[in-house]
């Protein structure tokens, strides 16, 4: 696991010996996604950089890496190749002769061999950027889900720059920061800037399942993979539902087995819920020690959630560790800003970044959950949107020309309006207003009239709508899954972990995101995925031998923190301060008095406004981390390093 960055081109901004400088600053800023080495290539034309988190290969597994065959293909890389023993011995059968045991140059030979199409033969979680020498262009690639990130821009000058984080390219000179009016708008709505925009008007995310080519003048971009549910519109009674058990079964075992490919110590997060269960469930099927697992709860309500990681680890006999943790909110609130790059309004990346400090003491490697409720079904939220379906049957007329009308002349902390305004929606906006924090009943109170032009007819749920509209299976699941696995989990849940086991210099493996799992699951028809009321069925069918009963059978919680209690007592004044000051004000976005009327109805107990209010702080603190201050990125990361999202462990 690493981190990369780079840039290809010359300009006059950056020439000479100023090229290795640029670079080292380009990597010296994301030293915590790589703390064990350094490597750079700089050349008249393309500079290529990575830091290294060493887990495979640890003597030979140096980067920059070139193939041996010419030399002309060199790469650097971030992630694990779980296939790549395999991979290596296809190659050596074609020709191919190997320096090292790393997966790193597994990704360079398939180059040599397959060209672009070298991704198709990949199995796990990559961003690499590739140097070819002969046809003078670079190869980026991103992995099918979007496990690991990757920016880029072109600068003015004509320079193609990229890294694993944002704050690298910020390292590069000429590269602006004017914010993405777009991007604002969909942190507004969603908590987080999806792909393929970036926070950043000249700045992108290379989406997953996407590769890119730069000739030196333009970059192309393609779609090499996406979930595919086309299958599942005619499998329903082809297959018995014990066949997709049994597959499902043989696929998880499978996924978990080969993430546990390591050379350091590794383990496994443990919430207590079914995902992370089966996980450590599988692990220790395949290991001939204990598992160490990690879990944490809050002193403020937490106990439910330890008690179900409590029942999974002594199932499964794992070496169990769990902490109870009181933060230094505000303290924890700045550094999140710095970590994420982009506003980032997921609250539980508090306790994913906890979980990761605590597990990074004991191993270097752990395995995760992740993945299985954008899979199977598991949120809570699918139940709510099928419970809500029937509203679809009212006549247009009266939902918009009576209900909705209704919910916009209610006074704005009525009991019932949103709920009023969202069951009055089509479906596909109804799901889409259930996940937004700010949603379209209360954007035009709270965007300024300068925003609003600023934006205008820029939609942030136009893509969202696309998206649910592609699966043509005529199941509103089918629809809402593909939605969530192309926004939500990248941009969300993908991201936190990310950026919160990097922190600490942490590798997380999704054994649930397995591509060949995925589209295996893509297949299975939504009736046994969300059956009745019930979620995650077929999961659940597939791992009740070994998973115990109490767990599969407990109401679905989320990886959860106590938002509003924090809110009320350490953030209040924190809160009130920041969002009332005159330079938070003066951005332009939102209306203050519409932040005064959420502050005083949170405050005064009328209603519950955590999450908007949290979304508004923490679009705030980017700003002062990333805009306000310029300058001194290197400096900056070595102080947060040193002084870390630090805990107090009770």
């Amino acid at each position: 696991m690493c981190g990369i960055a780079g840039f290809v081109g010359t300009d006059s901004l950056v020439t000479g010996s100023e090229r290795a400088v640029v670079l080292d600053r380009m990597c010296q800023v994301i030293t915590h996604r790589g703390p064990d080495e350094q490597g750079t290539l700089v050349t008249a034309e393309v500079a290529l950089g990575m830091r290294r988190l060493s887990i495979i290969d640890l003597a030979g597994g140096h980067q920059p890496l070139s193939g041996c065959r010419d030399g002309t293909a060199t790469v650097v890389f971030n992630g694990e190749i779980y296939n790549y023993r395999e991979l290596q011995a296809d190659l050596e059968m074609r020709g191919h002769r190997f320096q090292t045991h790393s997966d790193t140059e597994a990704i360079v030979h398939a180059y040599e061999e397959y060209g672009a199409a070298c991704v198709e033969h990949l199995r796990g979680m990559f961003a690499f950027a590739l140097w070819d020498a002969r046809e003078r262009k670079l190869f980026v690639a991103r992995d099918r889900v979007g496990k690991k990130p990757l920016y880029y821009t072109v600068t003015p000058q004509g320079t193609f720059v990229f890294g694993s984080e944002l704050k690298s390219l910020l390292e590069y000179p000429g590269v602006r920061r004017e914010t993405n009016a777009e991007a604002v708008d969909s942190y507004l709505t969603f908590g987080y800037v999806p792909d393929p925009l970036s926070i950043f008007q000249d700045i992108h995310k290379l989406p997953p399942g996407h590769h890119l080519f730069f000739d030196g003048a333009d970059v192309t971009v393609t779609s090499y993979w996406d979930f595919d549910f086309g299958g599942a519109a005619d499998a329903s009674g082809v297959r018995q539902e014990e066949d997709y058990v049994d597959e499902l079964r043989a696929l998880l075992d499978e996924s978990v087995r080969l993430r546990l490919i390591a050379d350091v110590p590794l383990g496994a997060f443990l919430s207590g819920g079914i995902d992370s269960s089966a996980v450590v469930g599988l692990m220790a099927r395949h290991t001939n020690r204990p598992v160490k697992t990690f879990s944490i709860g809050f002193r403020e309500d937490s106990w439910d959630e330890l008690k179900y990681a409590r029942v999974a680890a002594k199932h499964f006999g794992t070496d169990h560790h769990e902490f109870i943790v009181t933060p230094d909110i505000c303290g924890i609130v700045d550094e999140l800003a710095w970590h994420f790059d982009e506003p980032f309004a997921d609250s539980s990346a508090i306790p994913t970044y906890m979980v990761s400090k605590m597990a990074r003491e004991y191993v270097t490697v752990v395995l995760s959950g992740d993945g299985g409720d954008e899979l199977f079904g598991g949120y809570t939220r699918y139940v709510i949107d099928r419970q809500r379906s029937g509203f679809a049957n009212l006549p247009r007329f009266v939902r918009r020309g009576l209900m909705q009308p209704l919910s916009r002349h209610l006074p704005h902390g009525a009991w019932g309006r949103n709920y009023l305004n969202n069951v009055a929606l089509d479906p596909v906006d109804r799901y889409i207003d259930s996940v937004s924090v700010f949603t379209g009943l209360n954007k035009p109170s709270l965007y300024t009239g300068d925003f609003r032009r600023r934006l205008g007819t820029t939609d942030a749920a136009a893509r969202f709508r696309d998206y649910a509209a592609r699966p043509q299976t005529g199941e509103p699941l089918d629809a809402m899954l593909y939605l969530d696995s192309k926004t939500y989990l990248p941009g969300d849940i993908m991201t936190k972990v990310d950026r919160m086991s990097m922190a600490v210099s942490l590798e997380a493996r999704a054994p649930l995101l397995d591509h060949k799992l995925i589209e295996f699951a893509t297949r299975i028809p939504a009736s046994m995925k969300l059956r009745g009321l019930e979620t995650k069925y077929i999961f659940k069918r597939a791992i009740r031998d070994f998973v115990p009963a109490e767990i599969l059978d407990r109401p679905k919680q989320g990886f959860g923190v106590p938002l509003q209690e924090w809110i009320n007592n350490q953030l209040r004044s924190r809160i009130r301060e920041t969002l009332t000051e005159s330079r938070t004000r003066q951005r332009g976005y939102v209306e203050q008095a519409y932040v005064n009327t959420l502050l005083d109805e949170h405050e005064r107990g009328r209603r519950d406004h955590a999450p908007a209010l949290w979304t508004l702080l923490m679009l705030e603190l980017w700003h002062r981390a990333f805009v306000d201050e310029t300058g001194g990125g290197v400096a900056r990361a070595a102080r947060h390093a040193t002084a870390g999202l630090m805990p107090v462990v009770a």
